[in-house]
This record gives C-alpha cells, sequence and structure tokens, in this order.
C-alpha cells in the first residue's frame, strides 16, 4: 500500500489542491451574503461548495483504491451507462437555466454530461489500443469519431451546446496517436472561414479565397499541382461561405446569435445578452495589478455580475486579486497540462497515454473557452473553469477525470491482461 500511494504523482494532485482551494476561496467571496452563519452554511453556494470538496476527498480515495486494469477492461460498461444516463434525461431530466441537463435529488443536481467525459476518454483510449486499431485507417476512425459524436449529440438537444463543444478536444489524442493533421487544418479553416464570413460576408470571402488558392497554385508550379484540387477546394469553400447565413439564421438560436455578434462587434448590448460578459469585463479591468483585496470586490460585492460563482468566476479573480493573481491562475492550469502531457508520454501503455491526452486535452478546451468566455474574445456559451467553478457535478466529474489518470499512471509499469 505503501509502495502504491509513493508512486502516485504528487505534483499533480498537489496543484489539484491548489487551484480547489483558490477556486472555492474566490466561490466564498462571490456568494458571501449577510445571512451566512459560517464558512459549511449550506444555505449558501460557497458552503454547499466545502461539502463538494470534502466528499471528493473520499471520491479520490475511492478512484485511487481501484485496480487500474478496471478502467480498462470495464470502459466499455461505463461509457454505456454514461450514454443511458444522458437520455435518461429526456424523460427524468430536471430543467435549469433553460437546459434538461440535470436530475434533481431533493435540494441537489446531478450533471451527467460532466461524467460523461471521463467515460468517452475511456472508451476512446480502449478502443484505439485494440491490437488491429489504426487511427490512420479511415474505417477505425470513423469509429472513432462516432464513439466521440455520440454523447455530444445527445447532449446538443438537450439543449447544451457548450458541453458538447468540449468533444472536439478528444482531437487532441487521436492526433497524438497518428490522425491526419488535414482534419485539424480543415477544422480551423472551416472555423475561420464561418466567422470571417460572418465580419465581410460571402462574397469578399469567395474572392479572397480565390485570390489565396492561386496565389499557393501559383508558388506550388514548379511540383505540378493539379488544378482540378483547387478548384474543388475553392468550390467548397464558396459552397460553404454562402451556407452560413443560412446556418447562423436558422440553426442558432437567437441567443447564440446575439451573442457572436457582440463578440464580432456587430452588435452592441451592454444592458441585455451582452450585460454578463461586459460586467465581467469592468470587474476583471477594476482589479488592475494586485487586485481589490479578498471580499473587497466592488463589482462581486455589488452582485453586477449574474451567477458570478459559477461560469464567471474568473472575473472574481481579476477584480480581487489583479493582474498577477490572474497570472498565477494561468500559470497554475499551464502547469498541470504541462505536467499531465509528460506523464502521458512516459506511459508504457497505449491505452494510458491516450486516456492522458484526452484529459489535457478536455482541461484546455474548458480552460481556454471559459477565460476567452469572460475576458468577451469568445461567446458565452456555459462552460465552467475546472476545478474553480461553482458546482458538485463538475467538480467530481473533473475529479475523476483526473485522478483515474493518477491511478494509471501510479501503475504504468505494471502489464495486466
Amino acid at each position: 500500500m505503501l509502495r502504491s500511494i509513493a508512486n502516485f504523482d504528487w505534483i499533480t494532485i498537489l496543484i489539484f489542491f491548489v487551484l480547489v482551494g483558490f477556486g472555492w476561496g474566490n466561490i466564498y467571496s462571490a456568494s458571501l451574503s449577510d445571512a451566512a452563519t459560517g464558512y459549511l452554511d449550506l444555505g449558501q453556494p460557497y458552503g454547499k461548495q466545502l461539502l463538494f470538496i470534502i466528499l471528493s476527498v473520499f471520491l479520490i480515495i475511492i478512484m485511487l483504491s481501484i485496480e487500474a486494469k478496471f478502467y480498462e477492461k470495464f470502459s466499455g460498461v461505463i461509457y454505456i451507462i454514461a450514454l443511458l444516463s444522458l437520455i435518461g434525461l429526456f424523460v427524468f431530466g430536471k430543467t435549469i437555466s433553460g437546459a434538461t441537463s440535470w436530475y434533481s435529488f431533493g435540494s441537489f443536481s446531478l450533471q451527467p454530461s460532466e461524467f460523461a467525459k471521463a467515460a468517452t476518454a475511456l472508451a476512446l483510449a480502449k478502443y484505439i489500443s485494440d491490437i488491429e486499431t489504426n487511427v490512420k485507417n479511415i474505417k477505425h476512425q470513423l469509429k472513432a469519431f462516432v464513439i466521440i459524436a455520440l454523447p455530444a449529440l445527445i447532449i446538443i438537444p438537450q439543449p447544451d451546446p457548450g458541453s458538447a463543444l468540449v468533444y472536439a478536444a478528444f482531437f487532441f489524442p487521436l492526433y497524438r496517436e497518428g490522425l491526419s493533421g488535414v482534419y485539424l487544418a480543415v477544422g480551423i479553416s472551416g472555423i475561420t472561414l464561418f466567422v470571417t464570413t460572418l465580419l465581410i460576408g460571402p462574397l469578399m470571402v469567395s474572392i479572397c479565397t480565390a485570390t489565396l488558392l492561386i496565389l499557393i497554385f501559383l508558388f506550388n508550379r514548379k511540383r505540378k499541382p493539379k488544378l482540378s484540387h483547387y478548384l474543388g477546394l475553392l468550390i467548397i469553400a464558396v459552397g460553404l461561405a454562402y451556407s452560413v447565413s443560412y446556418i447562423f439564421n436558422n440553426v442558432f438560436e437567437q441567443r447564440h446569435r446575439d451573442r457572436f455578434n457582440i463578440v464580432l462587434g456587430k452588435e452592441v448590448d451592454s444592458k441585455g445578452i451582452g450585460y454578463n460578459t461586459n460586467q465581467s469585463e469592468i470587474a476583471i479591468g477594476s482589479g488592475s495589478w494586485f487586485g481589490r483585496g479578498w471580499t473587497e470586490g466592488t463589482q462581486t460585492k455589488g452582485n453586477f455580475v449574474p451567477e458570478q460563482h459559477t461560469d464567471y468566476i474568473f472575473s472574481t479573480v481579476g477584480e480581487e486579486w489583479g493582474f498577477l493573481g490572474s497570472t498565477l491562475v494561468v500559470v497554475l492550469f499551464v502547469a498541470l497540462l504541462l505536467r499531465i502531457i509528460y506523464l502521458a508520454e512516459r506511459q508504457k501503455r497505449q491505452f494510458n497515454r491516450i486516456y492522458g491526452y484526452s484529459v489535457a486535452g478536455i482541461l484546455f478546451v474548458h480552460f481556454l473557452v471559459n477565460i476567452g468566455m469572460v475576458t468577451g474574445i469568445f461567446p458565452t456559451v456555459g462552460i465552467p473553469l475546472p476545478f474553480f467553478s461553482y458546482g458538485g457535478s463538475g467538480l467530481w466529474g473533473f475529479t475523476i477525470l483526473l485522478f483515474i489518470f493518477i491511478k494509471l499512471d501510479s501503475e504504468r509499469l505494471t502489464f495486466w491482461s
């Protein structure tokens, strides 16, 4: 037992507890009220979060006590249970903030999508690590994409597009295992084309795309490029550009269109749909270099940022801890991500490595989108900041996700059948 404890990566565990502790301190500040009776006041968000943290310690003990081979052996069963829990929401789910994403148990609610990410990571790692699986094979790629897409497709109509967006993170482990960079290039190009079309219109995008392809063709003429390939790319790009308007106006909901327009500068709505982001930017900006001090933020104390203890918790960090405190949070997250990648690369088993990259990818997408959302770089999509935002489901989901990998890493030199 002592040998097993010594094998745990205590650097990762330490970063985890620092983030959780700092997160709770900011939740306390953001939700503190005159009616508070103590740190464990279950009538207040910070009291509930402290209870969630205490229960997380027991959850960690359970995760680390289970043999590592269990997670690989029963990954398929865990994945199926996760899918069923998501499907069950359409019958038994509770609607909160417009999304039927929760199971209600008295005064507590549970969001299964937070746990489905770990289940999907296990299933994907199991499939790719099978002897006959090769991610360079189109057939195997499609099966991997199905594993990733199924939970996302169930989550989207709840509706919870933010949680579904996170599943794009699974392209990180696929890319690490040999998936062609063409997929990544296509994805980035598609997003760029979509946003650019919203800004300057399909005609200008078509002209710019045609000009770029002509220049590339002329630059590579010594290699005798096929003109048909470039014409095909141009036709696809133009077709996508002229379909953006239809997608934007008929697929997106009005609130999503408003958020995109605000971020792109096409609309100014500091009192309506853009209120949260505007107040968040004010709070972060008012923190200056050193912040106003813990529990001293005027924006935070005045409740100017709605639901500040959840998705917008980083605005509390910016206001009360300033640029230096915000930088510290970013450094801690970057350190955690780099540590996970380092651990993933030292694994002897492919299953462990794929799962590790999945963990890093999920945490990275959450971190990037949440910080971008709070600072007004990205539209508001409702993605929590890992280990910081209020919520038992989120905290437990991220805890399970991370500590399964810590357990796998602790037995990285052990081979099982």
